[in-house]
């Protein structure tokens, strides 16, 4: 499939990353540079709904990232930990045969995936002792405990832990689910803390920050052209990039 910016993007769908047979999709650009800077996207809360988060992946591999979005189930007995866990495993292992960077990893997530992905990086003990290259926070919420770790990230951060990598975050301005004061308190306590920190607030919702609408008769986000989602979509796809250290990605800060 080729994007409205000329890059041809192709995908696998359904690769198996742990032993509990959980699946995962796969997003890359077609011919470009190996290895491609890679990035590992978690969805939120809504159980094993990787195909929420197409729309966004697919636009971020036209930015050249390999981009890998997992299924993850929060109503397991762990929360999904080891869901989450095994598919960041599976990512630093095999990330290099499927087109990507295994040593330059961007750990990106949406809503309840937010907080577990700056979780890892607070807590690098929960991954043998890896951090991510960066971290991006879309629509989090920080101050409950994190899927990955079990601690609230604002708490490990009050009790000086720091994430020691740069810290990527986009709330929508028009978020009536979690609220955009969420990733503004997290974004001033890593300011303080003299850590590297971007914000930004599209004018956009919960679901549009990933470039859906909230479908209730489905009960699940699902892809839209509103030009809001659109626009914030082709944003935090920029975000994306330059976390993962591609030269097409933009940076954006306070």
């Amino acid at each position: 499939m080729t994007s409205d910016t000329g890059t041809a993007v192709e995908t696998e769908h359904g690769l198996i990353y742990c032993p509990s047979g959980k699946r995962l999709d796969l997003y890359r650009p077609v011919g470009a540079p190996h290895p491609a800077p890679t990035v590992l996207l978690w969805h939120g809360i809504g159980p094993d709904e990787r195909d929420v988060l197409e729309p966004l992946a697919r636009t971020a591999a036209t930015r050249g990232l390999l981009v890998l979005v997992p299924d993850w189930r929060s109503d397991a007995p762990d929360g999904g930990r080891a869901h989450l866990l095994e598919s960041l495993a599976f990512a630093r292992k095999e990330a290099g045969g499927l087109g990507g960077d295994t040593e330059s990893i961007a750990l990106a997530g949406w809503s309840a995936g937010a907080g577990a992905a700056l979780g890892i990086a607070l807590r690098p003990e929960t991954a043998d002792g890896w951090r991510p290259r960066a971290v991006v926070g879309l629509a989090g919420r920080y101050d409950l405990p994190a899927r990955t770790t079990g601690t609230a990230p604002l708490s490990d951060l009050a009790a000086g832990r720091t994430p020691a990598v740069p810290v990527h975050l986009v709330h929508g301005s028009r978020d009536t689910v979690l609220d955009a004061q969420h990733t503004r308190d997290l974004a001033e306590t890593l300011r303080v803390a003299g850590r590297t920190v971007t914000l930004q607030e599209p004018d956009t919702d919960h679901a549009g920050v990933i470039m859906t609408q909230y479908d209730p008769t489905a009960n699940r986000c699902v892809p839209t052209v509103a030009g809001h989602a659109v626009r914030a979509g082709q944003l935090v796809a920029g975000v994306l990039a330059a976390a993962g250290g591609d030269s097409r990605g933009s940076s954006h800060s306070l």
